[in-house]
C-alpha cells in the first residue's frame, strides 16, 4: 500500500466493480483508452487482470474510500534468476469528476517513485495517443518521449493513429 496527501493505492479488490465500473464504463474518459466497457467486461476485466494478474492498482480518495483511478502497473519482461523484474509499464485512467486537481499526477508520481526506490525498477515506460492530456503529465513525471510509431494503433473510431511510447530510466531521474 502507497499513501499520498489524498490517496490511498493498493491492489484491487472484488468490491471495486462499481467504482471500477464508472470510470472504464465512462465514453469521455474512455476516449483515447478502449470504447467504454460494459458492467461485464469490467468484471472480467477486474478479476483476471487487474486481481489475478495483479497488473493494476486501484487508487482510493482517503476522504471517502472511493476509488477514483486505475493505475497500470505491470512488469515488462521476464524476472531475473532473482526473481527480481527491473522493468515496469505505468498508466492511468480516472474517474472524470476528479480530473484536473493533481490526482493523476500525485498518484503516479507515489508510484514512480515506490518502483524506483523500493522495487530498484531500471525503467518505467508508458504509451499514448492522447498528446493534449498525457503529455503534459507524462512530461512533469519525468519521462522523456522516445519515439512515435506511426499509424501503429486505432483510435475507438477505428482509424490508425500514431503511438508515443515514453520512458525514464534510472539514472535519468531528475
Amino acid at each position: 500500500m502507497i499513501k499520498t496527501a489524498r490517496t490511498t493505492i493498493r491492489p484491487f479488490v472484488s468490491s471495486d466493480l462499481n467504482d471500477l465500473q464508472q470510470i472504464l464504463g465512462d465514453p469521455v474518459t474512455m476516449t483515447y483508452v478502449e470504447p467504454p466497457y460494459t458492467y461485464e467486461q469490467t468484471e472480467h476485466f477486474l478479476e483476471n487482470f487487474c486481481i489475478k494478474r495483479k497488473a493494476a492498482l486501484a487508487c482510493v480518495h482517503k476522504d471517502n474510500n472511493k476509488l477514483i483511478g486505475y493505475l497500470l502497473f505491470k512488469s515488462l519482461g521476464e524476472a531475473d534468476s532473482n526473481g527480481h523484474n527491473d522493468v515496469y509499464e505505468l498508466g492511468w485512467i480516472f474517474n472524470r469528476n476528479y480530473w484536473c486537481q493533481g490526482f493523476s499526477y500525485e498518484a503516479s508520481k507515489a508510484l514512480l517513485d515506490y518502483a524506483f526506490d523500493n522495487l530498484k525498477a531500471h525503467r518505467v515506460s508508458a504509451e499514448t495517443i492522447n498528446l493534449e492530456q498525457a503529455k503534459p503529465l507524462l512530461e512533469k513525471l519525468g519521462l522523456h518521449c522516445e519515439g512515435r510509431l506511426i499509424e501503429a494503433t486505432r483510435s475507438n473510431d477505428g482509424d490508425f493513429c500514431d503511438l508515443y511510447v515514453y520512458g525514464l530510466v534510472k539514472n535519468q531521474e531528475d
